[in-house]
């Protein structure tokens, strides 16, 4: 298992938590020729998640702070699923508000807010853990990541359960509201099917 204990480490990882993920997209510019190793890197990991072109997009942007690091790498991968599950919850929150939506599915979309609400508080308490994860407690930390990210993924596919037994959603200025939550909340829990199988890489190294 790579040192995980270092304070080149710690202050890269902390750098990655205070940076901005809202942009999931890649980067389309030429790279570095410093950070190849880096993305050869990121791109290699992503390969054996479940959706290894997502987790590449989302996280080849922070490649010079995660470099080869897989503690940084599964930190950062953490901190993108919790930035698009906040911004999906704050999205569909408010479009539970507009006007044209029928009763039953205005409750569906309180319901999802509310798992989607519980998936951020877990996704949050799996950051917690990676930013104090030691040689000494790598075992408990990453079977209380497991279970938690676990737990995350159930309640995002909660959500987009309850609206696949929902009555037709209104079509709001020409987007199928159903179908638009439902894209957002799919988003968040492949996001979160690759940190989880990140989590499982970084486990199983140790």
């Amino acid at each position: 298992m790579e040192a995980i204990s270092s304070k080149h480490l710690l202050t890269n990882l902390l750098l990655i938590f205070a940076s901005s993920f809202s942009t999931l997209c890649a980067n389309t510019g030429i790279e570095r020729p410093h950070q190849e190793a880096n993305t050869v890197f990121i791109r290699t990991s992503c390969s054996s998640t479940t959706y290894p072109r997502l987790c590449y997009s989302s996280l080849v942007s922070h490649a010079e702070l995660i470099q080869t690091n897989r503690v940084l790498l599964t930190g950062a991968a953490l901190n993108v699923t919790l930035a698009s599950a906040k911004s999906t919850a704050a999205v569909v929150s408010m479009m539970a508000k507009r006007q044209g939506l029928k009763p039953r599915e205005v409750a569906a979309m309180k319901d999802c807010v509310e798992v989607l609400s519980d998936s951020v508080d877990e996704l949050r308490r799996s950051i917690d853990g990676m930013i104090h994860l030691r040689t000494s407690n790598f075992e408990m930390t990453m079977s209380d990541l497991q279970t938690w990210v676990s737990a995350a993924l159930t309640d995002e596919n909660t959500c987009t359960d309850g609206f696949q037994e929902s009555p037709t959603a209104a079509t709001i200025g020409g987007t199928n509201t159903k179908t638009r939550v439902r894209g957002l909340v799919v988003q968040v829990a492949q996001l979160t099917s690759n940190a989880l199988a990140l989590i499982n890489q970084l486990a199983n190294q140790g």
